[in-house]
């Protein structure tokens, strides 16, 4: 039996099965990937936009929305691929249990999974929040202030400081998305990784929790994991075309 047709046929046997997402299947729909070469960090330095120096002066603030605007075109644009869709297609098929992403781009949702089907360990890009009394806004609303020259936008409510609701280096993790994502971890049957290189923690200890609570791991990247030994498969492929398959297989099973 292939990888492919085991993955599937683990996969149709599920009842729990928890989803897990990386860079890697947003870099399938064109955006950068923030560590390689030609991404963001080889145009800002990523020391230089902590949430403290965020929070400790204007000058930080304007140097992190200069940061966060130019990469917010490219994600605004880009669409759901393969991969997504896959998922979205075991949602459909009634055996999705969570997705839980390291991505801010929000393309599970556009993809048809629903909302409260998404846990974001990294929160999101799409809107931007105020860190005094918590107001929400469109992030294109915030896109377009900043498009009319204000470098660093204010709460139209209380005139707090306002953030993309993303985590940035330094800025605790968000604690109800982390509870939630170990809950589901630890209670899933199958754990399925689909283009994560699982090194930055504490999300990649996801797949360790739901291995060590007795679920089978599935890893799914193009290149090797550190968590490899654990899986009980590791297919090393492009992300979209490999789970497109996958789930090609879990529909001839199912049918």
């Amino acid at each position: 039996m292939s990888q492919i047709e085991a993955a599937a046929n683990m996969i149709a046997q599920s009842k729990k099965l928890v989803v897990f997402t990386g860079a890697g299947l947003s870099t399938e729909s064109g955006i950068s990937d923030f560590r390689s070469p030609g991404g963001v960090w080889s145009r800002f330095d990523p020391n230089e936009l902590t949430f403290q120096k965020f929070l400790a002066s204007e000058e930080g603030r304007e140097k992190y929305w200069e940061f966060s605007t130019s990469s917010w075109g490219e994600m605004a644009a880009a669409q759901p691929n393969p991969g997504h869709y896959a998922i979205a297609k075991l949602d459909s098929l009634g055996k999705l249990d969570r997705v839980i992403t390291q991505n801010i781009d929000g393309l599970h949702q556009r993809s048809g999974v629903p909302e409260e089907k998404v846990i974001e360990l990294h929160g999101t890009a799409r809107w931007v929040s105020c860190l005094e009394c918590g107001q929400r806004y469109p992030r294109e609303q915030i896109e377009e202030r900043i498009k009319g020259g204000i470098k660093v936008p204010r709460c139209d409510s209380c005139g707090g400081i306002m953030k993309p609701a993303t985590i940035s280096f330094g800025q605790a993790m968000p604690e109800r998305e982390t509870r939630q994502a170990e809950a589901k971890a630890a209670a899933c049957d199958l754990f399925l990784v689909a283009g994560s290189s699982l090194v930055v923690y504490p999300a990649a200890q996801m797949p360790l929790i739901a291995k060590e609570s007795g679920a089978r791991l599935i890893i799914v990247n193009l290149t090797p994991t550190p968590h490899d030994p654990y899986a009980d498969i590791a297919i090393h492929d492009q992300t979209g075309p490999a789970l497109s398959q996958i789930i090609d297989r879990v529909k001839a099973y199912l049918s």
